[in-house]
């Protein structure tokens, strides 16, 4: 995707119609993003309650502080995208060349604590897990995410090719994310009784992860192009503030999305627990996860044909109910007499989860040139990054809740690591709180969606005005 030079466009026009290249690199993207962020929201916690002996509770507390930290190191990181000029590789690519082995290496060491010191715990331990998961979170992830989040609106301005982004970016972390259960979940299966060799195999596995990341975040480097006009000089910090604060679509997207990823971060919080104690099986984390991953396949096709007749905002809310559903099946089905209906559950929950969750994408691509209309100043990389910080929040408060709700259940982290069982009682109080908490949140979040004010005619007026804008600038008066 070749462009043309012009310095009245910042370096780029003529826009070309997105290759599946394109896509695939954009979907490339994001799968390597979540070997280190999936792997995080979906394992962490179990290794340092299973292997390393920390409670619930404390790594809930962690999640909470470190992504709120998370959360304000995203305005910073959105800053500096935003200041930086385009050169050979554009805005957004060099961060991501520049910052994506840091990332995978310290996604590694966060796995890594019984290997480097075999006999760390207590404070010690709980030093460790934050310093490593600071590391990779709110600095290496910060950086290499906002960047490439911040792509999509300078690839296309083409309503159903962000769209098309969108869901290819699902799929790349769909892809991921199944990769993960079927490579971790028989790890856990056959070591969850002996911690020492569970420590063993996810160090190994990690460190496969750093190769396959980079190799994928090459593709994407080597097969994106910005192409979307913006001018030459970059925003201020002034202006950025500015364009934010008159953003209404940005700001209720943002209160959608901190309730939403509360209920879908307790979600993958607790999930491994629910497999293991509820359904019984370890090997129910890797067909929960294919459930969920299998129903963005089904999901993924519909979306364009969805923006198109009903719109985004009533789409979001659509998907939102298929959450609370799959939710209630989660909560109040016999999963351990019937462990095969929480494959069911997942699905449906995956149904609305990735279904949503493609949406914000594109949603959150559109408030850019909202906010473009309303002041003049395009300002990917701080839109992004509002949008990136809410979504922390949500992060944050998904993990604090879903680790407390193990100690409110009754889990203990000590039994575990010492590879005793459970007090009775304590499954079914997993499989409740769980269900309770996904449903609840997901609930908030569509009635905050319901009144997104972004409709797609208005969006359709908002980008023909600009390209008036743009038009009449380049002709002079």
């Amino acid at each position: 995707m070749d462009t043309t030079a012009s310095p009245a466009a910042g370096g780029i026009v003529a826009p070309r119609k997105l290759t599946v290249r394109n896509y695939l690199a954009y979907a490339a993207g994001d799968a390597a993003n979540n070997l280190s962020f999936t792997m995080a929201s979906f394992f962490l916690i179990l290794y340092y309650t299973n292997v390393v002996g920390i409670e619930g509770a404390v790594v809930g507390t962690m999640f909470l502080v470190v992504r709120f930290v998370d959360a304000f190191t995203d305005l910073i990181a959105g800053r500096l995208v935003d200041a930086k000029r385009p050169g050979k590789l554009g805005k957004f690519r060099p961060f991501i060349l520049w910052f994506s082995l840091p990332l995978l290496l310290a996604s590694m060491a966060i796995y890594s604590a019984r290997t480097f010191f075999p006999e760390i715990s207590g404070g010690a331990a709980v030093a460790y897990m934050y310093a490593t998961y600071l590391l990779m979170g709110s600095v290496f992830y910060t950086l290499v995410n906002i960047a490439y989040g911040s792509m999509a609106p300078a690839l296309t301005q083409d309503p159903v090719e962000r769209s098309r982004l969108a869901v290819f970016r699902g799929y790349g972390a769909a892809l991921a994310i199944l990769g993960l259960a079927f490579a971790i979940a028989p790890q856990i299966r056959a070591n969850v009784d002996n911690p020492v060799a569970l420590q063993r195999s996810l160090f190994l596995t990690t460190a496969a992860f750093v190769v396959i990341g980079m190799v994928l975040y090459l593709f994407l480097v080597s097969s994106t192009r910005e192409q979307v006009a913006r001018p030459a000089t970059p925003v201020s910090l002034r202006d950025s503030l500015r364009t934010l604060t008159t953003n209404k679509p940005l700001m209720w997207l943002s209160l959608g999305a901190v309730l939403f990823l509360t209920a879908v971060t307790a979600l993958s919080t607790l999930g491994s627990y629910i497999a293991i104690y509820v359904q019984q099986n370890a090997q129910y984390i890797a067909w929960n996860i294919l459930a969920q991953t299998i129903a963005i396949l089904v999901v993924g096709p519909l979306i364009p044909t969805l923006v198109r007749t009903i719109g985004k905002r009533s789409g979001f809310v659509i998907f939102g109910v298929a959450v609370i559903v799959g939710a209630a099946v989660l909560a109040f089905s016999p999963l351990s007499s019937v462990p095969l209906l929480g494959p069911v559950a997942f699905f449906l929950m995956g149904l609305g989860i990735n279904g949503a969750n493609t949406l914000t994408w594109a949603l959150e691509a559109d408030t850019v040139e909202y906010g473009e209309w309303r002041t003049g100043n395009r300002t990917e990389g701080t839109t992004y990054a509002v949008f990136s910080f809410t979504r922390k929040m949500g992060q944050a408060i998904g993990g604090f809740v879903g680790g407390f709700a193990l100690t409110w259940a009754g889990f203990s982290a000590a039994r575990a690591s010492a590879s005793e069982p459970q007090e009775p009682g304590v499954a079914e109080n997993i499989q409740l709180w769980t269900g309770g908490i996904i449903a609840g949140f997901a609930l908030l979040s569509i009635s905050v969606m319901f009144f997104y004010p972004l409709t797609e005619a208005k969006f359709r007026e908002i980008t023909a005005e600009i390209a008036s804008r743009r038009a009449a600038a380049a002709t002079g008066p």
